[in-house]
């Protein structure tokens, strides 16, 4: 589970789900609401292809896989109508998107699909979380720029002049190339502290 929050995140790691994650992080409730629906399906999913793995045919199983995906992907998109209209609305199409999100169906062929059933639902939770995670990282930026705000609320008053461009889709792929090399340096950082004997974290002699 853990392994899927951030050593292998969906987003940041693995280059999936990029749909969403460029389109529908416009605000942070948009993308808390997108990320929450993929973590049901993934889970929901993950859950029954891992149930009835010993069922399911080789030769029509990416096709299983997709139709259990959809129904989860029907199930959120009700739920989404039913609770939360206004969200509902704004992320539109990208709902049922979710049916192929490249995430969903890795984590259902590398692991629900060769493992029990628990150990699929923690893998699921944890790529899920994982999706949120950057989801949330993505939209907190697009709101602060782009709107001066967060969660709606006014961050820098009546003088700020928001970057428009942030929180249009071009804007996620701005976010998204910043955020990945901020990843980056740190990452080479941490890896030539750790190789310098004296400094913290480092090999002592």
């Amino acid at each position: 589970m853990l392994r899927g929050v951030w050593r292998e995140n969906p987003v940041f790691r693995q280059l999936l789900g990029l749909c969403p994650a460029l389109a529908v992080t416009n605000t942070v409730e948009n993308s808390l609401a997108m990320g929450l629906a993929t973590l049901f399906v993934l889970v929901g999913s993950s859950l029954l292809v891992s149930s009835f793995r010993r069922l399911i045919p080789d030769a029509v199983r990416l096709s299983a896989y997709i139709l259990i995906t959809a129904t989860w992907v029907t199930v959120a998109d009700m739920l989404l109508e039913a609770w939360v209209p206004e969200i509902h609305r704004a992320l539109g199409p990208f709902v049922y998107l979710i049916v192929v999100n490249c995430m969903i169906l890795a984590r259902q062929e590398a692991f629900a699909s060769r493992n029990p059933v628990g150990r699929s639902v923690l893998d699921a939770a944890g790529s899920g979380v994982g999706f949120i995670v950057a989801l949330l990282a993505m939209g907190s930026v697009h709101e602060v720029v782009g709107y001066g705000s967060f969660l709606g609320s006014p961050l820098f008053g009546p003088s700020y002049e928001p970057w428009v461009v942030m929180i249009l889709p071009r804007g996620g792929f701005l976010t998204i190339g910043f955020l990945l090399m901020a990843l980056a340096w740190l990452e080479r950082r941490a890896a030539k502290v750790a190789r310098v004997p004296g400094l913290v974290g480092g090999p002592r002699t």
